[in-house]
């Protein structure tokens, strides 16, 4: 059981690590929460709600996402897309990611 426990938070915080990335690569169109979750969970990175929307807020808050409310289906959503900054930052994510992928496979052949 400790085995198992263990194995499922080191996957959890690699898979933290990589959310950031994830998120801002598909937020180039507005999407809700839950619409990202889906889309990112159907290219195979699941997502905890209780992971995704606190992110959500920090990246917003770090100025790299922006968001607005929106009346849908007499409900309310938050619609959240790539900032400007965001748009900057993402290139220079994406090569240090693809260096980091680099490195893992010389370490991991």
């Amino acid at each position: 059981m400790a085995n198992t426990e263990s194995l499922e938070n080191v996957v959890l915080e690699l898979r933290r690590g990589v959310i950031v990335l994830a998120a801002l690569s598909q937020l180039s169109t507005e999407q809700y929460g839950y619409s990202l979750l889906k889309q990112l969970s159907e290219q195979g990175l699941e997502v905890d709600q209780g992971t995704l929307y606190p992110l959500l807020r920090r990246l917003e808050a770090q100025g790299l996402l922006e968001s607005v409310w929106k009346l849908e289906e007499a409900r309310p959503r938050r619609y959240y897309v790539i900032s400007a900054e965001g748009k900057k930052i993402l290139p220079k994510l994406k090569k240090e990611w693809a260096d980091i992928v680099s490195v893992m496979k010389k370490m991991l052949a």
